[in-house]
């Protein structure tokens, strides 16, 4: 039976994401907030991607910490090949809870092969649990060995060492922050999205995920399925085990994060549903690195999009792409309803 609730919400995850991933473009290329005032001297559409091929993907095979063998998901610029192989940034993109390296690479599209970079999208491993390792210590040291890995199964992949980033939503959001945190000297920018920062009040307010009748006819209480793969994932609650849940939060990391001096990008929605009480999970880690005076820029992006909606190349990833310098600055689109904050040395 526990397997079966874990298989479930597993699945309700991946639905949710594809509903994110897939919503129509329409939708997509609008305001954050529709129901605000726009500002008639703002362009209504952002600069329109350039036509590209699809990027060039290729499974590769890893250890895990743990010795488990788990896969992970290389995109490559459509023509990049042994023949043709300069030196290109990574992007090391770990996945929200529940869905795997696969699915966290349809994301990007075609941005790969317009900006010219290769992304990994590992499939991760927690300490028990392998899509819902929510920032173990051990998934980020294989997070933080992904140059290497692509390095050593892809021999003619040259990755220029000097350009390594990290982008991710959710709990791939988190995941970004603690390498960040965990590994400073390994990445030359970040983007956090609707991150958990704080593990203890996300695991508190999962019996407060929304799911109507008949959600609950197909997926039974997700909420409390989801606290019970986070005791099964970190050994016991909150209450419990304080300091595991303290390990697995950003906000416990608030002062590294400053010190490291990796210019990072902090994305967050006033309407996320599924990382509740946003402003007390990424706007408290944004506030908390305001007031360490953060060695490198920080910028905090606020909207109103649905969780992680803002993290995909038919919204506002090419914006985040452009502020790590893989995209032309042409796409820092000043979206109707998108509030920008920086922070930093190298900030305002």
């Amino acid at each position: 039976m526990a397997t079966n609730s874990f298989i479930r919400a597993g699945l309700l995850q991946a639905l949710l994401f594809i509903v994110t991933c897939f919503l129509p473009s329409a939708v997509a290329a609008g305001a954050d907030d529709p129901s605000s005032p726009q500002d008639s001297t703002v362009p209504s559409q952002p600069p329109q991607l350039p036509y590209a091929a699809s990027p060039r993907r290729i499974t590769i095979s890893y250890r895990a910490h743990d010795g488990r063998r788990r896969h992970a998901v290389l995109l490559l610029p459509h023509d990049y090949t042994r023949s043709n192989n300069p030196r290109i940034p990574l992007v090391i993109s770990p996945h929200g809870r529940g869905v795997d390296g696969a699915l966290n690479s349809r994301l990007w599209g075609d941005l790969p092969t317009i900006g010219g970079f290769a992304v990994v999208n590992p499939d991760g491993e927690g300490r028990v649990l392998a899509l819902h390792s929510w920032g173990a210590l051990g998934q980020i040291s294989d997070l933080a060995r992904m140059p290497k890995i692509v390095a050593a199964r892809l021999p003619w992949v040259r990755i220029d060492a000097k350009r390594t980033y990290a982008v991710g939503g959710s709990m791939g959001g988190q995941e970004t922050l603690l390498l960040v945190a965990r590994h400073p000297r390994l990445l030359a920018g970040a983007v956090a999205v609707d991150s958990v920062v704080d593990f203890p009040r996300q695991y508190r307010n999962y019996p407060h995920l929304e799911c109507d009748a008949s959600c609950r006819a197909q997926w039974g209480p997700i909420g409390l399925e989801m606290q019970a793969l986070a005791r099964r994932e970190v050994g016991g609650t909150p209450e419990t085990a304080p300091a595991a849940y303290a390990a697995r939060s950003p906000l416990t990391f608030a002062r590294a994060i400053a010190e490291s001096g990796v210019p990072l990008q902090i994305w967050w929605s006033r309407k996320d549903r599924i990382v509740m009480e946003s402003p007390k999970q990424s706007g408290a880690l944004f506030a908390g690195l305001a007031r360490l005076h953060p060695k490198g820029e920080v910028d905090e992006y606020v909207g109103s999009w649905i969780h992680t909606h803002a993290l995909n190349a038919h919204t506002r990833l090419p914006m985040m792409l452009a502020g790590l310098g893989l995209l032309p600055k042409a796409f820092l689109f000043d979206y109707p309803g998108l509030a920008r904050a920086s922070v930093g040395t190298t900030g305002v």
